[in-house]
């Protein structure tokens, strides 16, 4: 068995494509992350990419990918080896984490710990979505719009209250440039969700795979919750995508977050997975 590193991703896709679309919902992710590099090269300038398959012969058994600053992402491992290997061939570098597979997480984590020293602490347990028709939701006032220049103030508080809510062990980041490159586009959408002329939710729309696209981030405001708002905008942004062509919309959420799970069922998500985030303190 032996690690093999790529400089490009249409060469580390080339190679590992076919073993990730196999099981496209799990990766979902990581040929999300692929694509945001191609379509924004510039973005990811820190280092570039960690882009690695693990070969057993002629077969991929397992693939990762990062992009500095960021944790590490792992796919699903067909076989048990690979995780020692992976964690063998990133000895040196100073990663910050690990997500990847419930159990396939855990294991590199234990990998990298006994490696560097390193302890591992767990971060949150997530859950991959798959949807693929959506159900008419209950409607709530309002209606879907594009985010505009003239939004770009109000999205990057949102961005920032999300990440303040949901993500505080990330890095911190630029959200004023976050938001006009959301609003920008660049291989991506953010949508608002609009009622009496003003923004109550938000939702992004990016991240492409292979016959598919990723939803998030979704935020609405504590004082603006409860009323439907965010369940419209998340089924109106699916919809849209399954109308233009798209086989799947895929999402995460919080298995901490058990009204979430709910809602996103409603709107017609189906569980795929289970993902497990660690952060190497």
């Amino acid at each position: 068995m032996e690690v093999r590193r790529f400089e490009s991703i249409e060469a580390f896709l080339g190679l590992a494509g076919p073993f990730l679309g196999a099981r496209e919902a799990e990766h979902n992710l990581i040929f999300g992350i692929c694509s945001n590099v191609q379509a924004n090269p510039g973005l990811y300038g820190e280092a570039p990419p960690y882009l690695a398959t693990v070969l057993h012969g002629s077969n991929v058994v397992a693939a990762a990918v990062r992009t500095p600053p960021w944790r590490l992402v792992l796919s699903e491992i067909d076989h048990p080896t690979a995780v020692q290997l992976l964690a063998a061939d990133l000895e040196g570098e100073r990663l910050p984490g690990v997500q990847g597979p419930a159990g396939v997480a855990a294991s590199f984590a234990k990998a990298w710990t006994r490696r560097t020293g390193t302890p591992a602490r767990a971060l949150r347990n997530l859950r991959v979505f798959r949807l693929t028709k959506v159900p008419p939701p209950v409607l709530a006032p309002g209606h879907m719009a594009d985010a505009s220049a003239a939004d770009r103030d109000l999205v990057a508080r949102w961005l920032r209250a999300f990440h303040d809510e949901a993500l505080s062990d990330n890095p911190e980041q630029d959200y004023d440039d976050m938001a006009e490159r959301w609003i920008a586009g660049q291989g991506r959408r953010l949508v608002l969700w609009i009622d009496g002329g003003r923004p109550v939710s938000l939702t992004g729309i990016g991240g492409r795979t292979p016959n598919g696209i990723r939803i998030g981030p979704v935020y609405t405001p504590p004082e603006l919750r409860g009323r439907g708002y965010a369940s419209n905008l998340v089924a109106e942004a699916s919809q849209a995508e399954l109308d233009a062509g798209r086989r799947f919309v895929f999402l995460f959420t919080d298995l901490a977050n058990p009204t979430a799970n709910r809602i996103y069922q409603a709107i017609g998500y189906e569980p795929v997975g289970d993902v497990d985030e660690f952060a190497f303190d």
